[in-house]
């Protein structure tokens, strides 16, 4: 069965599960895409990777890839190896210069650390089969394709109108001083406003 690479597309709100979000990875030569229904906490841990941000204490992914590279184990790549009842199944390839080992791991986990090491993401073609669909490029334009829709406490409209009224400057300061609190949802609508300002 041959290997087939994928990248993460971006993240979603779930449509069909509230409070969860849909991790869309596509396939690096193809149109389809595999959503993996996850967690909120998995979905930023995703989505302040895609981002960019820096957290001021590492998350709990960020402490792996530290404690992996202090002890000289490195993550190859992800292997998405099984879907059952709607279950995404996956393995970390990790090797320290002397032995190769596969861990297990829920998929959400396993791409924010691919993401981390910076490694290829694989699944299977009877996978990509299984669980593909075929969707139009645009809906996940850069810059729209992450926690656009992890805002749960703060309603859209009036933070995004208060973001309109600040000047690119204090759009700066309101970003490092969110990050700092660890308010990444509100660092990413913050970052997309700055971008679309420097575009201009």
């Amino acid at each position: 069965m041959g290997k087939v690479k994928l990248t993460v597309l971006g993240i979603s709100y779930s449509q069909t599960q509230s409070g969860a979000y849909a991790l869309v990875l596509s396939e690096e030569k193809g149109s389809r895409r595999i959503p993996i229904i996850i967690g909120g906490y998995e979905a930023q841990a995703i989505a302040i990777q895609l981002e960019g941000l820096t957290p001021p204490r590492p998350l709990t992914h960020d402490l792996f890839l530290n404690f992996a590279r202090s002890f000289g184990i490195d993550l190859i790549d992800v292997h998405i190896y099984k879907l059952e009842d709607g279950v995404f199944f996956s393995k970390l390839h990790c090797e320290d210069g002397r032995k190769e080992l596969y861990i297990d791991s829920r998929t959400s986990d396993a791409v924010a650390l691919a993401l981390r090491f910076n490694c290829p993401i694989y699944t299977t073609e009877e996978i990509v089969e299984k669980a593909g669909i075929t969707l139009e490029v645009e809906e996940y334009d850069e810059g729209e394709t992450t926690i656009d829709s992890i805002q749960e406490d703060t309603p859209t409209d009036a933070f995004s109108a208060k973001l309109q009224r600040m000047s690119l400057e204090e759009l700066k300061e309101y970003l490092d001083e969110t990050v700092k609190n660890e308010e990444y949802e509100k660092a990413t609508k913050i970052r997309d406003e700055i971008k679309r300002r420097e575009k201009k």
